[in-house]
């Protein structure tokens, strides 16, 4: 649907357009505005800020101020005759099904799904691709007037437990509750005062990664800077209050921490950020011994090292060190000195935007002149080098012109899903076959909409300075 909005929004001008043109031009009176004195100063320069008060939102000036700028505005765009018909249109192309791309765990299928006009999409689970799927979590009754969202979800590994995220009223504040699958019904556990953080379950269920702040003082939950970010281990049936500390640095007030753990269980991966910046360190615990320490592996803030998988001490990492569109790069943890490192999938033209190992391949998701690239490049674990080596690297057909995204899933798997929308596309859900490259249709939207009346071409044009410019045509087929 994200792509398909350019063309209803072109319509939409279109259609506003032709009503203003049949409405009477009357003189618009319109609300004085108050002005002020304020001036500032910026390196000597006086710049005037007349306006500066109706900076306050809040402020009952400002709401009234508002208030009659919108009745000037509503009474000029109700007399447009074409907007109910726009907006019962409009109503009915958005009122559809969509699906998110499903995932397997321990022999059950999940996915969400909105009926069409929802607030939130709704969590479902179902025994196999082909059986009537059941309600797990339905956000929307979460609460009466829909100010508690869903915020984040893990599945354990073997199906039978899911944790979830619950955000009141749009704060980033998140409590963190466990539910068991089969009855659809909440455990005890009940995790405060977690924010910028998901939950990673260990390969045995018995608990989950996560990362939260000290409680705020009373007061400050909503006003205060958040500072030492901890990363906790939970184990499922006990209190927040006995929850392990496994990590944290508190001669580092702005680091923060994400613990995943990798798909054999064998290592915890703790991703370590610093505000916004997208460079990154990398530490990592080896789980087979409880009493080992966590490992400094990639201990400078120089580039984006993105976790895709491991092969025993073999870490697969996408990076953009040493490559501004990306690569993936093998580090053995016992020999890490970057001379050491191991270029599997170099970097090309195209920004990789996304791998993941399935089937025993990677597959690689890059922007290719603003729209999707999709290749699987099988791992060869046969190599000589014990850093394996990708081969084969294959082009995944897409339906046309547009973006996929998905591809999630563990090395083991044979199959995957993924997402495909274009300009005249709404979100298509195929199933692919990671061996062989075939994908078949799971789901596919029912838009009032007839996709096959239009058609997209990509053109490109040179700009003032040579740089060759891509751009998306989309119209009635056979337009000239």
């Amino acid at each position: 649907m994200r792509l398909l909005k350019p063309l209803l929004l072109s319509t939409i001008s279109a259609a506003l357009l032709a009503g203003c043109a049949t409405t009477s031009h009357q003189q618009s009176r319109y609300p004085a505005t108050r002005t002020t004195n304020q001036i500032d100063a910026y390196h000597g320069v006086k710049v005037a800020d007349p306006y500066r008060w109706l900076e306050d939102d809040n402020a009952a000036e400002t709401k009234a101020w508002v208030e009659e700028q919108n009745k000037v505005t509503f009474a000029y765009l109700d007399k447009i005759p074409q907007r109910d018909a726009i907006r019962a249109r409009m109503t009915k192309l958005w009122n559809f099904e969509r699906y998110s791309t499903p995932y397997e765990r321990g022999g059950r299928y999940f996915f969400s799904k909105n009926d069409g006009l929802q607030n939130q999409s709704v969590i479902y689970t179902m025994t196999s691709l082909d059986a009537p799927p059941t309600v797990l979590l339905d956000p929307n009754k979460l609460s009466k007037d829909g100010t508690v969202a869903l915020s984040g979800m893990a599945i354990s590994d073997d199906g039978k437990l899911m944790a979830y995220g619950l955000s009141k009223a749009g704060s980033d504040w998140q409590e963190w509750k466990v539910r068991d699958i089969a009855t659809a019904t909440d455990l005890a556990d009940d995790i405060q005062w977690v924010k910028f953080s998901g939950a990673s379950w260990t390969k045995d269920g018995r608990g989950f990664y996560y990362s939260r702040y000290d409680a705020p003082k009373p007061g400050d939950a909503l006003k205060g800077v958040n500072k030492f970010q901890k990363l906790y281990f939970h184990k499922v049936g006990a209190y927040q209050s006995t929850d392990e500390l496994v990590y944290e640095r508190p001669d580092k007030p702005d680091w923060g921490f994400g613990g995943s753990v990798t798909d054999d269980g064998r290592y915890l991966i703790v991703t370590v950020s610093e505000g916004t910046d997208p460079r990154n360190r990398v530490f990592y615990k080896d789980l087979d011994r409880p009493d080992s320490k966590m490992v400094e592996l990639l201990n400078e803030f120089d580039a984006d090292y993105g976790f895709i998988d491991n092969r025993g001490p073999i870490f697969y990492f996408r990076t953009d060190k040493g490559a501004p569109r990306y690569r993936v790069l093998a580090v053995d943890t016992r020999e890490t000195e970057p001379k050491q490192w191991r270029e599997i999938i170099p970097q090309t033209s195209n920004t990789l935007q996304g791998v993941s190992v399935i089937g025993g391949s990677f597959i690689c998701e890059y922007l290719q002149d603003a729209k999707s690239l999709v290749k699987i490049a099988k791992l060869d674990t046969g190599a000589d080098s014990i850093y394996g080596k990708a081969i084969h690297p294959r082009d995944l057909p897409l339906p046309g012109i547009g973006t996929a995204g998905g591809f999630s899933g563990k090395a083991t798997d044979t199959h995957t899903f993924y997402s495909f929308n274009s300009f005249t596309q709404p979100g298509t859900i195929y199933r692919l076959e990671v061996a062989t490259g075939k994908s078949t249709l799971w789901k596919k939207a029912a838009v009032d909409f007839e996709s096959s009346n239009y058609e997209t071409r990509q053109v490109f044009y040179k700009s003032k300075d040579g740089t060759r410019i891509p751009m998306f045509i989309t119209h009635k087929r056979g337009l000239q």
